[in-house]
């Protein structure tokens, strides 16, 4: 077991040097700026800047009103990824960046549906599982794909995509998703996608209470079956659900500063994460967008505690409980479940 070491003082380094596990980023939130000025120039796109750091900068959306406002940055970065040499660099090179702050798990997630019809759904997953694969030969960071729909498409895409999904199982895809604009596009018009998925033994999580209220929480854990919920920012505004969620162990894939950036919250002070810890409920802490959102993992632990005031009891937990919700066959999670707890006992 970890000691739990209350009392302590975190810095931002030792938090970095901390073991870690993500269970909710976009791939195309999380491209180099270096890499996305190369990808455009082969590719002859255009960009907002020309140069990393100020790309990075144009890149960043602190001002949006809305998570569909949010979204739109997503079509700069998904214009140089519509090959498949782009899409394994990026895939490798993210792995790369996550193993550096000694991430040694991370499920990454998109919808191969954005990169037709350049590519053919297959090329669309083989290419992200090859990155992915050779980044975790290289750095021993173990990493898994998540196949995502969108509310905003057809619903017989989302069912599509859950067969795709499906089909490169024993390849490093564990999961179907189920993301995008969340007013108006309710997660029940794509509940064939959900349940051909878990019919086939398939994971499912789904991004809900980030764009809208309590009901579509609820909607993505009846209706749908999702095992995890992405964001579940507002799940707090149902106090019987939220009993219910926490006392059923389901994982909630929490990302503050996107949420703050989207506008889910107006106040990191005030996250309702805070209080989903203290009830004892399985939070995990994600970067969501690294680009659009200028963060890191490190940066999110950093905010939990020094805006949220969690202290290294909690964040420990926290990290803990991204091994506990990966979706990992049990031979595999027991010894990274293992491993984390051991070296975050040696890490002083």
């Amino acid at each position: 077991m970890v000691a739990w070491r209350r009392g302590l003082m975190l810095s931002r380094e030792l938090l970095h040097r901390l073991p870690k596990a993500e269970l909710h980023v976009h791939l195309d939130g999380c491209i180099r700026p270096a890499t996305m000025i190369e990808l455009a120039r082969s590719a002859g796109v255009r960009l907002p800047a020309e140069d990393p750091e100020a790309l990075a900068r144009a890149m960043l959306v602190r001002d949006a009103g809305s998570l569909e406002q949010y979204l739109e940055k997503y079509t700069v970065t998904l214009a140089v990824m519509q090959t498949a040499p782009a899409l394994e660099r990026i895939a490798y090179e993210f792995v790369l960046d996550a193993a550096a702050e000694n991430v040694r798990y991370v499920e990454v997630r998109y919808c191969p549906a954005l990169h037709r019809p350049a590519l053919s759904y297959r090329q669309a997953v083989e290419a992200p599982l090859a990155g992915l694969k050779r980044a975790e030969a290289q750095t021993g960071t173990i990493a898994r794909l998540i196949v995502c729909g969108l509310r905003t498409l057809s619903p017989n895409i989302s069912l599509d995509l859950a067969k795709l999904a499906v089909d490169y199982a024993k390849d490093g895809v564990v999961a179907f998703d189920l993301a995008g604009a969340e007013r108006g596009h309710p997660a029940r018009d794509h509940v064939r996608a959900f349940n051909y998925a878990r019919s086939h033994g398939l994971a499912c999580t789904c991004h809900a209470g980030e764009g809208d209220g309590p009901e579509s929480i609820r909607q993505a854990l009846e209706q749908c079956g999702a095992q995890r919920i992405g964001h579940g920012t507002r799940l707090a505004e149902d106090p019987d659900l939220q009993a219910w969620v926490c006392e059923h162990g389901i994982t909630l894939e929490v990302c503050l500063t996107s949420n703050l950036h989207t506008h889910t919250v107006t106040d990191l002070a005030q996250h309702p994460a805070r209080g989903y810890v203290a009830r004892g409920c399985a939070v995990t802490l994600n970067t969501d967008s690294r680009l659009m959102d200028a963060t890191t993992l490190t940066d999110e632990y950093w905010v939990a505690h020094r805006t949220l005031g969690l202290d290294r009891a909690d964040l420990e937990r926290v990290m803990l409980n991204a091994v506990r919700g990966a979706f990992l066959p049990e031979p595999e999670r027991a010894p990274l479940l293992a491993r984390m707890t051991r070296e975050l006992a040696e890490v002083a």
